[in-house]
């Protein structure tokens, strides 16, 4: 029985997680000191998404035999990472409800989730994911070419079938796109995110939106009321309902820190609409000039904040929020987002959050144990230490994890 099922969502063949299945597995995780084969056979299905072909299974299985011990689970996982499907299922499944705001898993596949494949698959540093000028396009015939008005390139290609894993080609935004080298920014200006993050609204989204799939705290967990506010725009009201208290005691605690950051994003637009499969529309740069989106509901208090260029300030590097774990090394401020995005994934709070949405994706259950958290915890320093390879972090969720 496969841990994850395949459902068909639209014209293409997506495979998705069987919820009744993952219900099923998470019974069979009670079962007390599984032996080498049944390790082996729980290390595949969490990484792969579906039952070993009694090959491989004789592969990992001999693996952890003839290495007993956290380096023959290891190993193991080495032998399931190298499954098409871990990449085209499992890695896809969990990334893609970071490239929407509806968070959903059943969403058509983008650049940015393809991004993060590649990035898994080739072991690129995954703390260049919000700084890089990266992109991964799919090397594969009858394909739209990759554009910066549209993520069709990857759409059609989950709609003909194609492996991921085989035919990804990693390249830059610069060369594909257009964007200037200096303007890009890993997954955060990925026409996927731009056109769920950028369009509309106050360029703000990007911000929360980033938070909440990278540092794992969405804008509640990181409210602080002790910040100042000199930064905060003219749309945020000063006395919402007529009561000044609301602004003091809860606008600020979000806007003081997100405002002066969210200045990185000033010259990035999307122009388009939000479709009911994909959206449509282009991405705009305009470097030097600041998106008029800046400058809306300027009359909720004029003596706010008028943006006048894309400098950022993290404030968050005092107060509350310092326990985010900033890299001292970096000043703290720049221009741009790709200046924020290293300001961001140099973080401490950024490789928790990966290992952690790792860890539950293949453990079944969030790291809520003083075990779970000690594991998470040895994960994390690995990553930081070997190099930010995600693919490891898989690799040890599942040797974390494997019913012993």
């Amino acid at each position: 029985m496969n841990v994850r099922n395949k459902a068909q969502v639209g014209k293409g063949h997506a495979r998705r997680v069987s919820v009744a299945a993952s219900v099923l597995l998470l019974m069979q995780v009670g079962t007390a000191h599984a032996g080498p084969a049944e390790q082996a056979k729980r290390i595949y299905e969490r990484l792969v998404g579906e039952e070993p072909s009694a090959t491989t299974l004789q592969s990992m299985t001999q693996a952890i035999t003839a290495t007993p011990g956290q380096q023959g689970l290891l190993n193991a996982a080495a032998i399931a990472t190298q499954q098409p499907d871990f990449y085209n299922v499992v890695v896809k499944n969990m990334v893609t409800p970071w490239s929407n705001r509806d968070q959903t898993v059943f969403a058509p596949l983008n650049d940015y989730t393809a991004t993060v494949i590649g990035m898994v698959r080739d072991d690129v540093a995954f703390n260049t994911a919000l700084s890089g000028d990266i992109l991964y396009t799919i090397n594969s015939s009858g394909l739209p070419a990759p554009s910066n008005a549209s993520n069709a390139h990857y759409a059609t290609a989950e709609q003909n079938g194609v492996d991921l894993s085989a035919t990804l080609k990693q390249t830059t935004q610069s060369g594909t796109y257009g964007t200037p080298t200096a303007a890009t920014a890993g997954l955060l200006t990925t026409y996927g995110a731009e056109a769920a993050f950028f369009i509309n609204g106050t360029n703000r989204a990007m911000f929360r939106f980033t938070m909440i799939n990278h540092l794992c705290n969405d804008m509640q967990t990181v409210m602080d009321t002790t910040r100042p506010t000199d930064r905060i725009r003219q749309d945020v009201a000063r006395s919402p309902g007529g009561d000044s208290r609301v602004f003091l005691n809860t606008c600020v605690g979000c806007h003081s820190g997100m405002d002066p950051m969210a200045q990185a994003f000033a010259y990035y637009n999307f122009n388009g609409t939000v479709g009911a499969v994909v959206n449509t529309g282009t991405m705009q740069y305009t470097a030097g000039q600041v998106q008029p989106k800046y400058f809306i509901n300027a009359t909720n208090f004029q003596y706010g904040f008028v943006t006048p260029d894309d400098s950022w300030s993290n404030r968050w590097r005092a107060g509350s929020n310092a326990a985010l774990g900033w890299d001292p090394s970096l000043p703290g401020s720049g221009s741009g987002a790709k200046s924020l995005g290293t300001e961001l994934e140099s973080s401490d709070a950024f490789a928790q959050c990966q290992v952690n949405k790792v860890f539950q994706a293949v453990c079944f259950r969030a790291p809520t144990s003083a075990a779970d958290m000690a594991t998470v915890s040895t994960i994390k320093a690995s990553f930081k230490a070997g190099g930010y390879k995600l693919k490891s972090v898989f690799q040890q969720a599942a040797a974390a994890c494997p019913g012993s």
